[in-house]
């Protein structure tokens, strides 16, 4: 399968990516910055150079049977960056699989998103985008899949997870799980138009995956 990684220098993007060439896709990675190819090209993945914050992706879709986004203006920036990237490069790239025909769109979201109200005062402007996002795909006709991982540790993944629409907890979780269970989504059909929290846990990843049940989360 060729798939189409947004925020392709991600930490998360580069293990998902490591783990797709593994599995024999073509596994494909946005990234804005040239330096970054040669990392994407050490873990099998072919780099794609584009600013999804300025450049139109449409030429760069190609031959994608999928789509996942994992971009991010990550923790160092303002509350304009998150809405350009979080929210903009979204709605961006998701505008851009609707007109190339590529039904199959995975989003990392956050938890959070559906109490936007009661969070942080520095984590609105962050979930407030995301949700947003959210909102969009939900809309846009895809075949989606909303991934809300909780507080993303580095080292081992576990391949165990606790997965539900509403965990009705917080917690931690391996890069390397929330990277295998995007994976994981492409080949279930049950994940598809649905949304799910993701959080380390005891049940191996598939498994927990395809006990996933029901729609979208009311707001």
């Amino acid at each position: 399968m060729d798939i189409l990684v947004a925020g392709g220098h991600g930490q998360v993007a580069l293990r998902l990516l490591r783990q797709l060439a593994a599995q024999g896709h073509h596994a494909r990675g946005i990234i804005r910055d040239p330096g970054q190819a040669a990392d994407l090209e050490a873990v099998g993945a072919h780099p794609v150079l584009c600013d999804l914050e300025q450049d139109d992706p449409r030429p760069h879709i190609g031959a994608a049977e999928a789509i996942v986004f994992a971009a991010g203006a990550g923790p160092g920036s303002g509350p304009e960056r998150k809405r350009t990237v979080d929210y903009g490069a979204a709605v961006k790239l998701i505008d851009a699989a609707r007109e190339h025909g590529v039904a199959r769109y995975l989003e990392v979201s956050a938890m959070g998103t559906t109490d936007v109200e009661h969070a942080a005062e520095g984590m609105r402007p962050y979930l407030e985008a995301k949700r947003d996002a959210d909102d969009a795909l939900r809309t846009s006709g895809l075949d989606w899949t909303i991934v809300k991982p909780g507080h993303l540790v580095d080292g081992p993944g576990t391949g165990r997870i606790d997965a539900a629409v509403a965990l009705g907890r917080r917690g931690d979780v391996p890069r390397e799980d929330v990277a295998a269970v995007l994976a994981a989504c492409l080949t279930l059909p049950n994940t598809i138009r649905s949304e799910f929290e993701v959080l380390a846990g005891s049940t191996p990843i598939e498994p927990a995956l395809r006990a996933i049940s029901g729609g979208p989360v009311e707001h």
